[in-house]
């Protein structure tokens, strides 16, 4: 477990692992079915979310980014616990880490077999009841700008560590659903060949990769600086990564989809979405309040 600085790190072998630390990878129930109810939003004010949209705006006008995921955190209250959090929800990947935060994840990091490393981002969501959703998101020019640059990221990222690289699925629908709605997210597949003794330096190639692209944006240095000054709170390991390493291949999540209990108990949801110079402030907002559901 990396976080999103990579300032905090866990690893341990799964025979010592704390009690307390519970984890799923890659789970075959990928989709929700309901969504919890018992969840009480207290989100900032879209007024306070416009002005670093605004900021974040001004940034891209000026050439210094031209995608930005831009994240909050939001108070929720729920009658559930942690642990009650993570049987509950239902995703692909998730983790609770001791009484400190929840995650479940839909986004795989990266996938390594065989010798080929695979990375899946994902960007773009619709409203799946909106009428012909998919052919919208798909044609949408914004969103194919946002995923295309995410995509170029995380080819550009993967060609510091392997040969080869290629993009074998291009913007994919996948359908989540969110309870009170169903979503559908954007996303795509890209591999790339890695030299036969990787293993000896996972920890070089993971670094290489970090912070993942699809929740920082473009170009990743920049975006990374602009990010921290205008977000206003400290990521933690939200957005960071999680996996398993068996010696033979490696399967990992960023950790999106993320619940963090402060030292006070108080439950934060931290969530946020890709914002590019043709993206609607309003929408935006909307799309991090979306974001903020516990599938089950």
């Amino acid at each position: 477990m990396i976080s999103y600085d990579l300032s905090d790190y866990y690893i341990e072998p799964l025979k010592n692992l704390n009690q307390n630390i519970k984890f799923q990878i890659a789970s075959k129930d990928e989709l929700a079915i309901n969504q919890s109810k018992s969840l009480i939003k207290s989100p900032i004010s879209f007024d306070e979310y416009k002005k670093k949209f605004d900021y974040i705006q001004e940034q891209i006008l000026f050439g210094n980014s031209y995608l930005l995921n831009l994240t909050a955190k939001t108070e929720i209250e729920t009658p559930l616990d942690l642990d009650e959090i993570y049987e509950k929800a239902n995703a692909k990947f998730k983790l609770k880490y001791k009484d400190e935060f929840v995650c479940f994840s839909p986004e795989r990091f990266v996938k390594i077999k065989k010798d080929k490393i695979y990375t899946y981002p994902m960007k773009g969501t619709i409203d799946a009841s909106i009428a012909n959703a998919s052919a919208k998101i798909l044609g949408d020019m914004k969103e194919m700008a946002e995923h295309t640059m995410v995509v170029d990221l995380l080819r550009n990222d993967l060609g510091i560590v392997a040969k080869k690289v290629r993009v074998e699925k291009f913007r994919y629908i996948d359908e989540i659903d969110a309870g009170d709605k169903k979503l559908l997210q954007v996303s795509s597949k890209i591999s790339g060949e890695l030299e036969n003794n990787w293993n000896e330096k996972l920890g070089d190639i993971l670094i290489s990769l970090l912070p993942a692209g699809s929740i920082t944006g473009t170009p990743k240095k920049k975006t990374v600086e602009i990010l921290e000054k205008i977000e206003g709170y400290d990521r933690g390991y939200y957005t960071g990564v999680f996996g398993i390493f068996d010696g033979k291949s490696l399967d990992s999540s960023v950790m999106i989809r993320f619940i963090e209990k402060d030292k006070d108990g108080k439950l934060f949801y931290k969530s946020g979405g890709g914002i590019t110079c043709d993206s609607d402030a309003y929408l935006e907002y909307q799309e991090l309040l979306d974001k903020i559901y516990i599938p089950s």
